[in-house]
Order: C-alpha cells, then sequence, then structure tokens
C-alpha cells in the first residue's frame, strides 16, 4: 500500500506540472488538465491516503470524548 500511495504520488506530481507547463504555454486543454488533477487528488489520492494512514484505529487519540474533556479541565485547574 505505500508503494502505491508513492505511484500515485509521483503520477499526480507529473500530472500537475504537466498541467502547469501547459498553462505557461497557453495551451487550450490546460485548464481541463489541471482540474482533472485536481479531481485524480481529491477522489482517488487523498481516499486512499487517509485509509492508509488511520487503518490500525491511529486516529482513535485525535477523537475528543467526556474523558479527555474532563482531563483538560483537571489539568488546567492544577
Amino acid at each position: 500500500m505505500k508503494i502505491l500511495l508513492k505511484i500515485l504520488f509521483i503520477i499526480f506530481l507529473l500530472w500537475m506540472s504537466t498541467g502547469a507547463y501547459l498553462l505557461h504555454t497557453e495551451h487550450p486543454k490546460a485548464q481541463i488538465i489541471m482540474g482533472l488533477g485536481v479531481l485524480y487528488m481529491a477522489f482517488i489520492l487523498m481516499p486512499i491516503f487517509i485509509y492508509f494512514r488511520y487503518k490500525d484505529n491511529k486516529y482513535k487519540k485525535y477523537i475528543i470524548n467526556d474523558n479527555k474533556i474532563k482531563e483538560w479541565i483537571d489539568n488546567s485547574n492544577k
């Protein structure tokens, strides 16, 4: 999965650099290439990255619940 993410990220970088080059040369399809690159990142690359990053319940320490709020209040009163 890590290798897949690296490959997808390299594809994204190449795609966006191609789009930037086409924008610089004022190619008529440059805006479409850049837009498709953003869609690729938003709907393919980011969901796969988020799944890979948080698949082992690593997100639990970032969830705010009542116990954490009570700990914060107790620590601030000391």
